[in-house]
């Protein structure tokens, strides 16, 4: 049975940092892409970020370019999700999730296109 367990939310000021992690147990990580997700209070669930289980090659949602970073540890069965200059717009909860399909050749980035989901952890931005 596939389980991923997020962690590393919290309450930040804006402009703060946060390090997300999900470890991962009953599948081998290295053959799926991995993705992060969020939903805001009345909100419907979208993506945030993606990372491939083949050369690494990552996605993001404009709304978090070049503040979020993706990242992945096969070893670890891990992946993470660096967070910098958070806004409070970033709050909401934060989930990981894999691909549906393993070896996909390209990076999906819609929630139906993954399974197999956390329970999430919660992200908070103050102004």
């Amino acid at each position: 049975q596939v389980q991923l367990v997020e962690s590393g939310g919290g309450l930040v000021q804006a402009g703060g940092s946060l390090r997300l992690s999900c470890a991962v147990s009953g599948r081998t990580l290295s053959t799926y892409t991995m993705g992060w997700f969020r939903q805001a209070p009345g909100k419907e669930r979208e993506f945030v970020s993606a990372i491939s289980w083949s050369d690494g090659t990552t996605d993001y949602a404009d709304s978090v370019k070049g503040r979020f970073t993706i990242s992945r540890d096969n070893a670890k069965n891990t992946i993470y999700l660096q967070m910098n200059s958070l806004k409070p717009e970033d709050t909401a909860i934060y989930y990981c999730a894999g691909d549906s399909m393993p070896l996909r050749m390209v990076v999906v980035t819609t929630p139906n296109s993954y399974q197999s989901w956390g329970q999430g952890t919660q992200v908070t931005v103050s102004s």
